[in-house]
């Protein structure tokens, strides 16, 4: 939550400031590997075998590769369920505090869908993204992790630090 209340003062006080209404962004390092294993930690865990999910509470923290999420409660749905086996993780649904980071750039929101196989990550509510100095804010972001890119929509505020060097 310190993030949070000092990159919302940046927002509020800095000189150099943009709105825009939807922005798209890069983000090259945000790119991941669908096929790493994943990795969950929580204090509890709700596991339902017939509707193929398994819910995460308290704590919740993800990792797969250089990606990471944390959140207060996330759902894990899988695929391949008709026949009553287990299959690959489908979506993951990340909701209070949700933070996603890989190295200088992190995003935080009310909410997360991760959608695996697609490599598509939609975060939502209070979205507030920062990469290096610079930070941007939004309703919902999307980012397409196999191509590196974002999308901020909704009313889109943005704060660039200017370079030192003229």
């Amino acid at each position: 939550m310190r993030a949070r209340s000092w990159a919302a003062a940046i927002l509020i006080c800095a000189p150099v400031t943009a709105l825009a209404q939807g922005a798209q962004v890069p983000f090259g390092g945000l790119k991941h590997d669908p096929t790493e294993q994943v990795e969950i930690t929580a204090d509890g865990l709700t596991l339902d075998q017939a509707a193929g999910t398994a819910v995460f509470a308290g704590g919740v923290k993800v990792g797969q590769g250089t990606l990471r999420m944390s959140a207060d409660r996330l759902e894990v749905l899988y695929a391949g369920q008709d026949d009553g086996a287990t299959g690959a993780v489908e979506r993951m649904l990340a909701s209070g505090n949700v933070t996603l980071s890989n190295g200088a750039e992190a995003a935080e929101s009310q909410s997360a869908t991760y959608d695996v196989a697609a490599g598509t990550i939609l975060m939502e509510g209070d979205v507030l993204l920062t990469q290096g100095a610079n930070a941007l804010s939004s309703e919902r972001l999307t980012i397409d992790l196999n191509a590196g890119t974002g999308a901020l929509d909704g009313r889109v505020r943005t704060i660039f630090q200017p370079s030192a060097t003229p």
